[in-house]
Parts: structure tokens; sequence; C-alpha cells
């Protein structure tokens, strides 16, 4: 098979959400010496913005999302190797610190939003469910990131989130990070209120949201 239909068959598994075909065809891509740069910037990312659009217009649903993510990952466990053994590398859109507030042990849509977020290429820290104020601002200050993602569902956690803002000002931090948040109970106007730079509704929105942040 020729390397164009090896790439076209890496894009098209992807999107159809079929981790092993994706997994196979990028092995077979690289045996047939096509770059690691060109099939994740030529294929697995432009794939991954599809799928996207996909599950925006309602053709895709979460399910969907996570195949697609799942398969980038693992397209991305044999790149990544190769990559080292080139000294290529490829530069993250930014570095992201994502976590559920104190109180709050709400896990799936963080952690969709941080898979997401990776198979987009940011490199991402994701520091959990009920995550204290402090870790936030101790991560932010020890990775460099320039993303922060705080992610609400419970009413009563809510406030949490403008904590971690505020914490961020007093260690001198939040100059540096663009701070997203969401959950169930958040709302644009929440996130203007509490001095957030960002709201999304959704991983998707989570992702878009995070490459205008990042420049």
């Amino acid at each position: 098979m020729m390397p164009d239909e090896l790439l076209l068959q890496i894009q098209t598994s992807l999107i159809d959400g079929d981790p092993d075909a994706t997994l196979e065809a990028t092995r077979k891509a690289l045996a047939a010496g096509v770059e690691p740069l060109r099939i994740i910037n030529g294929v697995l990312v432009p794939g991954m913005r599809i799928v996207g659009e996909k599950f925006s217009c309602g053709e895709y649903f979460l399910p969907n999302l996570i195949v697609s993510a799942n398969s980038m990952k693992l397209a991305m466990q044999v790149l990544e190797p190769e990559l080292r053994a080139r000294q290529q590398a490829v530069a993250p859109p930014g570095t992201v610190v994502i976590g559920t507030v104190r109180g709050d042990i709400h896990e799936i849509g963080k952690s969709l939003v941080a898979t997401m977020l990776s198979a987009n290429g940011f490199a991402v820290h994701d520091l959990g469910v009920d995550v204290p104020v402090e870790k936030f601002v101790d991560t932010v200050r020890d990775s460099g990131a320039n993303l922060v993602g705080l992610s609400a569902l419970l009413t009563t956690t809510m406030g949490v989130q403008k904590l971690v803002i505020e914490e961020l000002a007093r260690a001198g931090l939040r100059d540096r990070v663009k701070v997203m948040v969401g959950g169930a109970p958040v709302s644009r106007n929440w996130a203007a209120a509490i001095g957030a730079d960002g709201y999304a509704e959704d991983a998707v929105g989570a992702i878009d949201l995070a490459r205008r942040l990042a420049g």
C-alpha cells in the first residue's frame, strides 16, 4: 500500500473510531518511511478536528469522541518513540493543568476534556477530582503551564473556581495563565463574574477555547 493510502487509512479509522485499525495503519506508515510529524500534523490532528465538528453538529456523540481520542492516543504511543529517536518534537499548543475543584468528585466530564486536550497535542496535567486550591497553584508554578481548566459539577463547589483564580493572583501567577471553567451549573456569565478567561459547555468547546487562549 502506498504512503498516501496509508495516511488516508489512518485518518479514516480515527474518524470512524477504530483504534486497532488506526494503530495498525500508523505502524505500516512508519514502516513505509512516512515521517512521524507528517502523520501527526497532516492526519491525526486534522482528523480529531473533524471528529469535533461531527460532535458539534450532532452527528457524533460522547462515545464517538472517546473512541476517536483513544485511537489518537494509541497512535501517539507508537509515534513518540520515533520522534525521540529522530530528535524531533511536536511543540504542544499549550500546557494545561486541569482538575475538578475541591469538594467535587465528578470525574467523567473533566476526564473527557483532559483526554481530548491530550489527543489534540496539549501537554496535560490531570490532577483528578476534589483538588485542593493549593494543588492547582503549585502545579501551575512547577509545570510552567499557560492554561488552567477548572471543573465544577455542583452549585456548592462553583465558588472554589473563584478561589483558585484569586490564589493564582496572590501567588503572582495569574498573568501567565489563562483560566477556563466548565461544569453543569457553570455559565458564561459566571465565568465573567469570577474573572475567568473563558467558558466551555462541552469537551469540543473546551478544545476550541484552549486553542484560542493558547494563541
